[in-house]
C-alpha cells in the first residue's frame, strides 16, 4: 500500500504569468466548489441536522399543543402522591421553558451545521488561496507536497497556480487512504489541472520522501488529526507528540530555503513555538479565523538556507507509475 502512487500523465507547460496574490479560482461560487469537492463532512452534517429537526419538532409540538399538554399534566399530577405535587404555575413554567430550550438548541445546531458546511467548502477554498499567497515566488517552485490532501481543494489550488506560472513542476498529494488519493486525482482532472498532480497514500508521521526534496510543503486541517485513530484515551502530551512528529516530517522533506505553510485548527500556536525551537525562519501566524466552530490560523515559515540535510538525495521509487 505504501508504495502505491497514482500519476496523472504527462505534464503540459503553458505560459500564463499572473500576479502572485491573485486567486487561482477567479472568485468561484461556493456551489461550483461544492459540485466538484462535496463537503467531506456528510456524517457530521447529518447528525447536526437530524438533532436540530428533533429539537424543532419538540419545540413546535409544545407551542401548538401547549394547552393540551398542560391539561394532560394536570390530570397526571392529580394522581400523584400529594407530597410530590407540583404547583400548576410551576408546571406551566417548566413546559414553556422546555419548549424554549428546545428551540434554542435547534437554532444552535442549525448554525453549527451551516458553519461546518461553510468551513468545508467556501472557507476551505478561501484559506487555500491565502496559503498560496504565503509563498513569495511561485515561478521558481518545481516540487510541492500537500500533506493530507483530502478532497483536493488545496492540492488543485496549488496545481492551478503552477499552471498559471507556466511551471513544469508538480504537486504531490498525500492521503491517508488509497481510495482518497484516487478520488483526489480524479478531482484534479475535473478541475483541468490533472497533468500537474500526483497522488499517493501515506502517513504524515513518516513521509515516504527523501530529505530536502520539496520546494514547498503545505497542509490544510490535517496535522491536528494525525494519530487520532490510534490515540484513543492517550494523554494530551502524547497527542502533541504525534502532531510534533508530523510537523517534523514537514520540515525534513523541505529543501533548505523552502517554504512551509500550514492551516490548522486550535494547534497553530503550538506549531509556531515548535518551529521557532527548530530554528525555522520567518515564522508567521495569521489572524484568527473561525472554522468548524473553533479558532484556526495559518502558520508559514522558511527552512534556513544554510541547512544541509540531504537536499541532493535522489528521489525514491514513489515517482514510479503503478497505475
Amino acid at each position: 500500500m505504501a508504495d502505491r502512487v497514482f500519476r496523472s500523465g504527462r505534464r503540459r507547460c503553458s505560459i500564463d504569468h499572473s500576479l502572485a496574490g491573485k486567486s487561482c479560482g477567479g472568485g468561484r461560487d461556493w456551489r461550483q466548489i461544492y459540485a466538484v469537492y462535496g463537503t467531506g463532512e456528510g456524517q457530521t452534517l447529518a447528525f447536526l441536522l437530524v438533532h436540530a429537526a428533533l429539537f424543532a419538532a419538540l419545540s413546535l409540538s409544545l407551542l401548538l399543543y401547549f394547552s393540551a399538554v398542560l391539561e394532560g399534566l394536570e390530570g397526571a399530577r392529580a394522581r400523584l402522591v400529594p407530597a410530590l405535587l407540583v404547583p400548576f404555575p410551576v408546571v406551566r413554567f417548566l413546559v414553556g421553558f422546555v419548549g424554549s430550550v428546545a428551540a434554542f438548541f435547534s437554532v444552535c445546531l442549525l448554525f453549527a451545521a451551516g458553519n461546518v458546511l461553510y468551513s468545508s467548502v467556501a472557507l476551505h477554498w478561501e484559506m487555500a488561496q491565502r496559503m498560496l499567497q504565503a509563498v513569495p515566488d511561485w515561478s521558481t517552485v518545481r516540487s510541492v507536497l500537500d500533506v493530507g490532501c483530502g478532497r483536493g481543494i488545496l492540492l488543485n489550488a496549488v496545481a492551478a497556480r503552477l499552471k498559471k506560472e507556466g511551471s513544469c513542476g508538480r504537486v504531490v498529494g498525500l492521503a491517508l487512504r488509497r481510495e482518497a488519493a484516487v478520488a483526489a486525482l480524479r478531482r484534479a482532472w475535473a478541475e483541468g489541472v490533472g497533468e500537474y498532480v500526483t497522488c499517493r497514500d501515506g502517513d504524515a508521521r513518516s513521509l515516504p520522501f527523501a530529505d530536502g526534496y520539496f520546494d514547498v510543503v503545505v497542509s490544510a486541517v490535517h496535522l491536528s488529526a494525525v494519530g487520532r485513530e490510534r490515540r484513543g484515551s492517550s494523554s494530551a502530551s502524547a497527542a502533541a507528540a504525534e502532531r510534533g512528529r508530523g510537523l517534523g516530517e514537514v520540515v525534513r522533506v523541505l529543501k533548505p530555503g523552502g517554504v512551509g505553510v500550514v492551516w490548522d485548527l486550535v494547534c497553530v500556536p503550538e506549531y509556531a513555538q515548535r518551529l521557532r525551537e527548530m530554528r525555522m525562519e520567518d515564522v508567521r501566524v495569521s489572524e484568527r479565523v473561525t472554522a468548524y466552530m473553533v479558532s484556526s490560523h495559518i502558520v508559514s515559515f522558511r527552512k534556513p538556507a544554510a541547512a544541509t540535510d540531504g537536499a541532493t538525495t535522489a528521489p525514491p521509487d514513489w515517482r514510479a507509475n503503478i497505475g
